[in-house]
């Protein structure tokens, strides 16, 4: 992994860190030397990663709930970079599927609670300080999710290109990661059954192949360094080439 001597000592919250991709994300900073806190409505996977590096702190949270959400951040004094990673999956239901509870559900976790966090901690992070937002390629194209996901990855990539507006005078960078087809624990029934869906999946990928959490974890560290310095409202695909079919 490559190394950015810049992050090392930097202050970073993280939200869905205790698996998949923000377990990534939350491991690959703490590898570089970042004081990292991460949030999760489950700790099993961030209490292993706590006794693994002491300088890793974590809080067991629901982020939908305000109060919680409030109370968890109330610690956090400075930040240097916020990574808002935390989201569901909807099974890919189609509109006729899908209750509006499970489209609220969806939205409030995958939106709601992703302005909620950076509203609340954006007067903490410092003038040269970063947002990562995780978003997806069901933001930017159909078919990466169903109805709710879709429409709310695609609300996470207009939240982030307007927010990186309203901030670059301010010289806080704001750029989003969209990831393709990630092999995580959010995606596992893709690979019950022998796997058939995940094998039919990856022959859509131009290079036939999943990804790797710590593939995306990578390309956030690059975002957050001083290589991205230019970077601003910019969305990376991380897709094996899903876009450019």
């Amino acid at each position: 992994m490559t190394s950015y001597p810049e992050l090392k000592n930097k202050i970073i919250l993280i939200t869905g860190a205790n698996s998949g991709i923000g377990l990534a994300q939350a491991t690959a900073f703490l590898q570089q030397g970042a004081l990292v806190t991460g949030l999760d409505q489950n700790v099993d996977q961030m209490q292993l990663l706590g006794e693994k590096f002491p300088d890793f702190t974590y809080a067991q949270v629901d982020l939908t709930n305000l109060d919680e959400l409030i109370l968890a951040l109330n610690s956090i004094e400075k930040l240097d970079i916020l990574v808002n990673t935390a989201g569901i999956l909807d099974d890919y239901q189609s509109i006729e599927q899908t209750s509006f509870e499970q489209w609220t559900k969806v939205l409030n976790t995958n939106v709601s609670t992703m302005f909620n966090v950076t509203k609340l901690v954006l007067a903490k992070i410092n003038s040269d300080g970063v947002i990562i937002n995780t978003a997806s390629i069901a933001g930017m194209v159909a078919g990466g999710g169903g109805i709710a996901y879709t429409a709310s990855k695609h609300a996470v990539i207009g939240f982030t290109k307007q927010l990186a507006l309203d901030l670059a005078e301010r010289g806080i960078r704001v750029n989003g990661i969209a990831p393709g087809c990630i092999d995580t624990p959010m995606n596992a029934k893709d690979f019950e059954n022998g796997g058939l869906i995940a094998s039919q999946v990856a022959k859509e990928v131009p290079i036939k192949r999943w990804a790797g959490a710590d593939e995306v974890a990578t390309v956030t560290l690059f975002l957050a360094s001083a290589g991205a310095s230019y970077l601003q409202g910019t969305i990376i695909p991380v897709d094996g080439g899903w876009l450019i079919k």
